[in-house]
């Protein structure tokens, strides 16, 4: 199961090493993509499948739809992680997050988010002073 919070350096040529904990689990052949809140996702390739099916199951004819697939599926690209798990971020994506030299990963069940540190950081904190009313609102949300 990928959970679980860790961090990692970006090192030159924007490589940045995979957390031990979720290499076996995510595999050698990964996506990375833009996230919302300014993050990075990644995906093993076989849940992409997934993700590109409940995207394009929607009309194009429909804005968000549309706005959906530019900003996941166009910024998606296939990374393959080396010997010591290590990969390169593609820089429009690495502009994307704002990443520097410190990373961290967040292993979120079926998904890995990448965030600069200090992004991750004031997110987190938001989360922290927002839980109450981030849970309320989850609350009425229908999930039927």
């Amino acid at each position: 199961m990928l959970i679980g919070e860790y961090t990692s350096k970006l090192q030159e040529k924007n490589r940045v090493a995979m957390p031990k904990k979720f290499r076996s689990e995510i595999g050698e052949k990964i996506i990375i993509t833009k996230g919302y809140e300014n993050c990075l996702i990644l995906v093993p390739e076989n849940r992409w499948e997934l993700i590109i099916k409940d995207i394009t199951n929607r009309p194009f004819t429909i804005t968000s739809a549309r706005d959906t697939s530019r900003f996941i599926l166009g910024s998606a690209s296939e990374v393959i992680l080396d010997d010591q798990g290590r990969f390169v971020i593609p820089q429009a994506l690495i502009s994307h997050a704002y990443l520097e030299s410190e990373v961290s990963f967040l292993g979120l069940v079926s998904w890995i988010e990448v965030w600069s540190s200090s992004k991750w950081k004031e997110r987190e904190n938001y989360l922290r002073d927002n839980g109450a009313n981030i849970a309320d609102e989850l609350s009425r949300l229908d999930v039927s």
